[in-house]
């Protein structure tokens, strides 16, 4: 019987590869209101006021790897509908590229990419107690954005875009995987999330603590595809942290039970699912 992760667990930061910070930190900051917490050499860590939400290190040799698996896009979670209607505006004002809009039913969500086609959600949860159906089931889709109802939430209120709200954290992971029963193992019976939803036979949404989705992942770059090169842009690694250290130590000898090879590093346990997508655990 699946032992589920801690209720509790969240996702802490996204660590990604891109090719140029001249390209990236005007876009991360100017336009989706990211602030820049501290420097380290070639890396950098943002956030929206507390702790770091998008780590970036620049490699300016680094290429895209269409096909591959890694990075589908991150979420970043706005705390309102209010605050998403902000990023609306502001995108259109900064004639941002976008790739689409959706009404989830559990969310409303924008679709872009950043200056190296990493894909980026950004959106805002419905309450809880409107996910699901008269019988329990969650209900999620994909139906048009009404954006004109979004933008009218701005009515009336002239604030200044001030970039995200302190509130606003990484919502979910959506992940390119080489096959959805390998990985529905890993993040199901191994780490403990729970099973929510599939998507046929080609997607696959997990979570703690009956949210919609901390971790989705899809075969829409191919059945069977391989990860990237290491020196690809694109996802390095995000970090899963857990409430405590008994909740951590639970998935840590699940992990190795599984005779799944682990990496001490600065911020946690590194591991990788069977896509050789990393994951970081973290207390």
């Amino acid at each position: 019987m699946q032992k589920s992760i801690d209720p509790n667990t969240t996702l802490a930061y996204v660590h990604l590869t891109v090719s140029d910070f001249k390209r990236s930190l005007p876009f991360y900051q100017d336009v989706l209101g990211l602030q820049l917490n501290r420097r380290e050499y070639d890396t950098v860590y943002l956030g929206a006021g507390g702790k770091d939400i998008l780590v970036l290190t620049e490699n300016p040799s680094a290429k895209r790897a269409p096909r591959t698996t890694g990075l589908y896009h991150f979420a970043i979670l706005v705390p309102s509908r209010f605050a998403l209607a902000q990023s609306l505006k502001r995108i259109a004002e900064m004639q941002v590229p976008v790739h689409g809009f959706a009404d989830h039913l559990v969310s409303e969500a924008i679709y872009l990419p950043d200056p190296d086609e990493n894909g980026i959600e950004i959106y805002r949860d419905r309450p809880r107690n409107e996910w699901y159906d008269a019988r329990g089931n969650l209900r999620m889709a994909t139906d048009p954005l009404d954006l004109d109802d979004l933008i009218r939430e701005l009515d009336g209120r002239d604030e200044p875009w001030r970039g995200f709200d302190p509130e606003t954290k990484l919502g979910h992971m959506h992940l390119h995987v080489a096959h959805i029963a390998a990985a529905e193992k890993f993040y199901v019976d191994v780490l403990g999330f729970d099973l929510m939803a599939r998507y046929g036979p080609s997607a696959s949404f997990t979570s703690a603590g009956g949210y919609h989705h901390h971790i989705a992942f899809n075969t829409w770059a191919g059945i069977g595809v391989p990860p990237p090169p290491p020196d690809s842009i694109g996802l390095r690694e995000f970090v899963i942290r857990l409430p405590n250290v008994e909740a951590l130590s639970q998935v840590v000898d699940r992990v190795r039970q599984a005779g799944i090879d682990t990496e001490e590093t600065d911020e946690g346990l590194l591991v990788r699912d069977p896509s050789r997508n990393g994951i970081v655990l973290a207390a």
